[in-house]
């Protein structure tokens, strides 16, 4: 197929160089930073605009891979009567592009994507469309590039798997983060804690997280608890949020013995 890319951020560049591997052209590559869509283009030997009125006409599908408040200003430019159009948020209906095409739709990558990734991950990939047009060029982009891994989602189951995925990935990594701060104020090496972050990955493709939780809150070992809780006076903003997950583990705890 033959692709315009509207974005040029993480989303944008991953997708862009994984349509690219499946063997699709990228025909143009619009950014409002003209430095930034000539740099994403020139990756792919293509040509860049920053002007909305020399988007070419003629791709077989345009993607929007902006962030999610950008979209509804994206659509108020672009007029492209019978092309495929659609934009990549998990939480943004695909109505907002409903005047730019009888043919819309939504592909949205549930994945954390970021510019300098140096291998192109694994992408499941949820679509939805407002016809069979729409529909099945979006299938056939998303088959090309994550064959096992495509799923319809309308736009309400879109905004819940949004809410998980902001859960196990972003709360997650910001728990790696005051990990690593802590660490680093204590001395210690947050590296050391790397095979300990990867079991408990791994683990979760043959048990299910309920199941494979362990630790002081699961056991109600009150008296690691109060220790673990002492040594954090220093470091309140860490000793909330454990006083926070160590309740919300017994609470749950509690209620599946119930």
């Amino acid at each position: 197929m033959n692709i315009v890319i509207i974005g040029t951020g993480n989303a944008a560049t991953v997708l862009a160089k994984k349509f690219v591997a499946a063997g699709h052209h990228i025909i143009q590559v619009f950014g409002r930073d003209l430095h930034a869509a000539s740099k994403l283009a020139y990756e792919f030997d293509t040509e860049s605009t920053n002007y909305w009125s020399v988007i070419r006409k003629d791709a077989d599908v345009y993607i929007i891979a902006v962030s999610d408040d950008a979209i509804t200003e994206v659509a108020r430019h672009l007029q492209l009567p019978g092309r495929v159009v659609a934009h990549t948020a998990g939480s943004v209906s695909k109505d907002v592009l409903k005047a730019i095409s009888s043919h819309y739709g939504v592909f949205y990558p549930l994945q954390s994507l970021r510019k300098e990734m140096s291998t192109l991950p694994e992408i499941p990939v949820f679509i939805d469309a407002s016809d069979e047009k729409a529909k099945d060029v979006l299938n056939r982009l998303a088959v090309s590039i994550s064959p096992e891994k495509i799923m319809l989602a309308n736009d309400q189951d879109r905004r819940k798997l949004h809410i998980a995925a902001v859960v196990v990935s972003n709360f997650v990594n910001h728990l790696f983060a005051l990990a690593e701060d802590y660490c680093k104020k204590e001395g210690l090496d947050f590296q050391q804690l790397l095979p300990l972050i990867e079991e408990t990955v791994m683990r979760l493709k043959t048990v299910s997280p309920k199941h494979a939780q362990t630790g002081p809150a699961i056991r109600n070992d009150q008296p690691t608890i109060d220790q673990h809780l002492q040594l954090l006076q220093s470091h309140p903003q860490l000793k909330k949020i454990y006083e926070l997950m160590t309740n919300s583990i017994q609470s749950s705890a509690g209620s599946s013995n119930n």
